[in-house]
């Protein structure tokens, strides 16, 4: 098994990337777009220009990054795309697009990732369509001018680093937006799984989608073969307001998980010296599943959303406006409820708005699929309420939600102060440009930003900046304190990690199981658990063994002949079409035979034989009579020299009855 990591990805909205080799097939793990890198762009270009300079911004219609070294792969290679969440799909339109990409590749993703992320990827689309028809298209057709290297050297180092990488190898990851007819095709592509339904691809990989806790429709990856099991962890949460839990019990067993939830780096509260503590502690298994609730992750998001909400409550008190740029649905959903609930106690009304050409359709999205949805929620809908409040504040004309800033109907009942959410957090595509430009120079004003998006830089042209920038950080992923007991839980044989976080492994993880570490761009090289392969026997042929018990062990064997199958992973053995005589098949021999035990058979079918010394094979007998021969026997075979055809037979017939055979 081969495994590489093309990118470690950039955050919540940027997942990390990787390739396997595994079981004969070619597997990529997410085809996400980076969208932080965006931020190298001016959200308003110097009209006919595409130039920069030392201190300015990219001026030029924007270009998205992919994943750089996944263009060094021929897409023709890969037989399997896999996709944990929407955020993961967004770059996908990009490879299916090329022409190398065979239409037999399987594309496997979530019902509900599928959905969300075909929403997301319109939108993009008609953001920078929107962007497009504001400002004008680029004029030169083809490279544009800020990829001439001329340009690329004047960037500041920060816009370099994004350009071209720490390594300025990332330059070809750059690519325009895809059209209507990419995204089409790419989702015509797609074999969408509900939850915890099995796929089997090619016969051999059994494949199944788990819940990992993070959003709705995010999911892990179950693969089973007959050569072994495998886990593929993408970024969970063992608590969530609204997304459907982290299903880790169902990953219990797996014979290899390989780990790729980069956010536990940036874990807030990781505390080394109870994790180190709790590695040798070895508490009971019981134990371990109580540290694996998030009772305590839900009340500490509750808290910084409530937090968030007084933020807003005193700006709005002031006059001013708040603006929050986000794409989750676990931070927007929940944020609403909190807000509300808050304006409620506080008798306080304010118009509230969602601008998103999608918005519409996410929102009713988020309550059609329930079956995604933690057991709270579900509980509502057994109940007859309201999945989400967003729905009542709707019909109540609280919320109000608009495809674009300037719709007649929004320019209509505008008032400010208001509070808007949009999922535009790059700060470079859609309204949440138009308004910053309106309420940067306000000082009542608030700016909810996401932690992993670089703030100096994306609010670079937005400066004198007066608003005030409230910088929060969500959980994302497994706290690292958690990593080990969830390892531990698991019980597998092996652990493929990212080699940043060698130094959270304590000695007794090693003795549970092998580590291996992975680092960007590198292959690393698993050996393989077994070298062989289980098969289930066919009733009607397990009928027809004729077994032979072993005298030294106790166990039997016996020959048989029949057609291999493989169905879903798991390889059968069943009559053959055509049947075979047995009785004519040659003996097959193994074990020692013992010298002693030879000379005595041979002397009951009247055949004079003596021990021969010879350096060359472990031991001979020689014959005289009644014809000559030479019996040498090797550590692999027994050759037998002998003129005569009928002393040939009785010795042959000697050494079956000496030899364990069947």
């Amino acid at each position: 098994m081969k495994l590489t990591c093309l990118s470690e990805g950039g955050g919540f909205y940027s997942p990390p990337c990787h390739i396997l080799q595994w079981c004969g097939f070619t597997l990529l793990f997410e085809c996400p777009v980076d969208l932080s890198a965006l931020a190298v762009f001016s959200p308003i270009p110097t009209t006919g220009s595409s130039s920069s300079d030392d201190n300015s911004l990219i001026r030029a219609v924007p270009w998205y990054k992919t994943v750089a070294s996944l263009h060094l792969w021929d897409p023709s290679s890969i037989d399997a795309v896999l996709i944990s969440s929407p955020w993961a799909l967004l770059g996908l339109p990009f490879l299916t697009r090329k022409p190398g990409f065979s239409s037999s590749t399987k594309i496997y993703a979530t019902e509900a990732t599928v959905r969300f992320g075909h929403l997301m990827m319109k939108d993009l689309a008609f953001m920078h369509m929107e962007y497009v028809r504001y400002y004008g298209p680029d004029k030169k057709l083809g490279w544009p001018d800020w990829m001439n290297w001329t340009n690329l050297e004047r960037l500041q180092m920060e816009l370099k680093r994004i350009v071209l990488g720490e390594k300025q190898e990332e330059l070809s990851g750059w690519v325009p937006i895809y059209s209507a007819g990419d995204i089409k095709d790419c989702i015509d592509k797609i074999q969408p799984l509900k939850l915890g339904e099995e796929a089997c691809f090619n016969g051999m990989l059994v494949i199944r989608a788990l819940s990992s806790g993070l959003e709705i429709g995010s999911c892990n990856w179950s693969l089973k073969s007959p050569k072994g099991s495998l886990v593929y962890l993408s970024s969970s949460l063992f608590g969530s307001a609204h997304a459907m839990e982290f299903d880790y019990l169902s990953l219990l067993g797996h014979d290899i998980i390989i780990f790729s939830d980069f956010s536990s780096l940036d874990s807030m509260d990781y505390d080394e010296e109870a994790t180190n503590k709790c590695a040798l502690s070895g508490e009971s298994e019981g134990h371990s599943m109580d540290e694996l609730s998030g009772e305590n992750e839900l009340e500490a998001e509750n808290e910084k959303m409530q937090f968030i909400c007084s933020c807003i409550v005193d700006s709005v008190k002031k006059g001013g406006s708040a603006l929050i740029p986000s794409g989750r649905f676990g931070v927007v959903l929940p944020l609403l409820e909190h807000i509300c609930n808050l304006f409620d106690s506080l008798n306080m009304k304010v118009p509230i708005f969602i601008i998103s050409e999608t918005a519409q359709e996410t929102l009713a999205l988020t309550n059609s699929i329930p079956e995604w949805l933690c057991k709270q929620r579900q509980e509502k809908l057994f109940s007859g309420e309201a999945l989400f409040r967003h729905m009542e504040l709707i019909k109540e004309g609280i919320v109000s939600v608009h495809p674009f800033l300037y719709s007649s109907d929004l320019l209509e009942i505008w008032k400010e102060p208001c509070i808007v959410i949009s999922p535009h957090w790059s700060l470079r595509l859609g309204s949440a440009v138009q308004l910053l430009h309106h309420w940067h120079g306000d000082p009542r004003s608030l700016l909810i930003l996401e932690e992993g998006v670089h703030a100096e830089l994306a609010l670079m042209p937005f400066k004198p900046l007066k608003m005030k920038v409230l910088q929060c950080s969500f959980l994302s992923g497994i706290q690292m304190k958690k990593v080990n007991q969830l390892f531990r839980t698991l019980r597998s044989k092996i652990v493929l990690v990212p080699q940043s976080l060698q130094s959270q492994f304590t000695r007794r993880e090693s003795e549970l199981y092998k580590i291996y570490y992975y680092t960007k761009n590198e292959i690393a090289h698993i050996p393989s658990l077994e070298e062989g392969f289980e098969a289930y026997l066919a009733t009607d042929l397990a009928f027809q063994l004729q077994p032979t018990k072993l005298p030294e062990k106790n166990i039997a064997v016996a020959r048989l002949k029949g057609k291999l199958l493989l169905r879903k992973g798991i390889y059968y053995l069943t009559l053959p079409n055509k049947q075979l005589n047995m009785s004519v098949k040659p003996s097959v021999h193994w074990g020692t035979v013992e010298p002693t035990c030879l000379l005595r058979a041979l002397n009951e079918r009247e055949i004079d034989g003596s021990i021969l010394r010879n350096e060359n094979c472990d031991f001979c007998v020689g014959v005289k009579k009644p014809e000559e021969a030479l019996i040498e026997v090797k550590g692999n075979k027994i050759m037998i020299s002998c003129k005569d055809k009928t002393v040939s037979a009785l010795i042959h017939e000697a050494l079956n009855s000496v030899c364990n055979r069947i």
